[in-house]
């Protein structure tokens, strides 16, 4: 199959095509001319005035496959993830059994290998976990695994994270360390502000997420070895990790697209889907978070996309779930927040950190790119969730720019052709 992006604006640093505009030919998965006016014959799709860059990569996703295949199956996850213009997801431990094994994390990757987007799975650091014993890592990342973090359970006992980040040096491995102290969240389920009290819902304090992160990095720098920590909500997260940073430690870190765009001003409507953890602070450090994406201090951006059928969402605030969706709407919320070039270049990051091969935009090379456009914007609605699941907190949003498809592994996939 032939496919000609007219007028294709290359973003993507490493290429000696960034920032031009060229047209460019792909045929059967590989980018096979890279020039301005090339004709349109034999040519089976032509897309016009599109901005083009490597893949892009989301470092936190959930499928329910294996165990929660009613909220999102391995194929429509997948395939959702490809019409959101990522090409590369990072496939959290949050299935039924665990991903703590080898087998398991082969089994993740022999169900997806026919797919454009290419699943990485994380495999669970302890066995079950259940924050006890280290899980087979070794193993794990024989069979494919690119880090080790139990989903959105933090790492109660010091030593473990210890032993864990050196031991994953030997193998060059990354530890995930998620930021939350269950003790001090206690029963907690939104930001502990004034919005709270007013909703008459108990608070999780920032302190839960900053002690966390305080003991991850001391740790780190008494241990060595690589540590992620995701989805941060708090300035003095930022302050910390960025303060790591300056010492020369190993330390990456992200933010969930909705920490972003959300304060917890709109709990007013008591619609559990804002409901998220980490939760949604207020409105000044948001600001904050925007700020550290634009400067550096945070990596890469997420989704954290994590479907959830109706049961667990439609009921009252306190008992629902955690957990919204988001890569439908990603693109359209970042795009907002920060320019083009820093967008794409959160959108990639994840790549290089935890191991994914990206080759430069060239002539003769693999197609692994994302396809979109920046100036459309539309009101993001039921009809526009791909997901099997729909608890979206972006419905109703307005977002800017979309994503008009993707190429990679010899397949790709068009929501939109001229």
């Amino acid at each position: 199959m032939n496919i000609l992006l007219k007028s294709a604006v290359v973003i993507d640093p490493k290429s000696v095509f960034h920032q031009k505009t060229n047209d460019i030919l792909i045929t059967n998965g590989v980018i096979t001319r890279i020039a301005p006016n090339l004709s349109t014959e034999k040519v089976d799709t032509v897309i016009e005035n599109v901005y083009v860059s490597s893949g892009w990569a989301d470092s936190s996703v959930c499928f329910g496959e294996p165990g929660y295949e009613e909220r999102e199956t391995l194929t429509n996850g997948m395939q959702t993830a490809a019409k959101s213009g990522f090409t590369h997801v990072l496939i959290n431990p949050a299935t039924n059994p665990i991903t703590d094994t080898k087998s398991a994390v082969l089994y993740l990757k022999n169900e997806t290998k026919n797919e454009l987007t290419t699943a990485h799975p994380i495999g669970a650091l302890t066995q079950g976990s259940k924050g006890e014993v280290l899980a087979e890592l070794f193993d794990m990342k024989n069979g494919g695994a690119v880090a080790f973090g139990d989903y959105k359970k933090a790492i109660s006992n010091n030593n473990l994270l210890k032993i864990a980040l050196q031991y994953t040096q030997v193998f060059d491995g990354i530890v995930i360390s998620f930021p939350n102290d269950s003790k001090i969240m206690g029963k907690g389920v939104v930001n502990e502000h004034i919005s709270a009290t007013k909703l008459g819902l108990k608070g999780i304090p920032a302190l839960a997420e900053e002690l966390c992160v305080a003991r991850d990095l001391a740790v780190l720098e008494y241990a060595g070895g690589k540590l992620h920590i995701p989805t941060i909500s708090s300035k003095k997260s930022v302050v910390m990790i960025r303060e790591a940073k300056s010492k020369g430690l190993d330390v990456t870190c992200s933010v969930a697209i909705h920490n972003i765009h959300f304060d917890d001003s709109v709990l007013t409507s008591f619609d559990t889907n804002f409901k998220v953890l980490p939760p949604l602070r207020d409105m000044e450090t948001v600001v904050a978070l925007r700020e550290a994406l634009n400067d550096g201090t945070i990596d890469f951006i997420t989704s954290d996309h994590f479907p959830l059928d109706i049961e667990c969402k439609f009921k009252e605030f306190d008992h629902a779930s955690y957990g919204t969706i988001g890569l439908e709407t990603i693109f359209g919320i970042l795009n907002q927040y920060v320019p083009l070039e820093k967008a794409v270049e959160l959108l990639t990051a994840a790549r290089q950190r935890f191991g994914i091969e990206t080759q430069p935009i060239a002539e003769n090379q693999q197609a692994d790119i994302t396809i979109f456009r920046t100036d459309e914007t539309y009101l993001f609605e039921n009809k526009h969730i791909l997901s099997s699941s729909h608890n979206s907190a972006f419905l109703g949003e307005t977002l800017q720019g979309k994503v008009i498809g993707c190429i990679a592994n010899g397949i790709a996939v068009i929501n939109e052709v001229n």
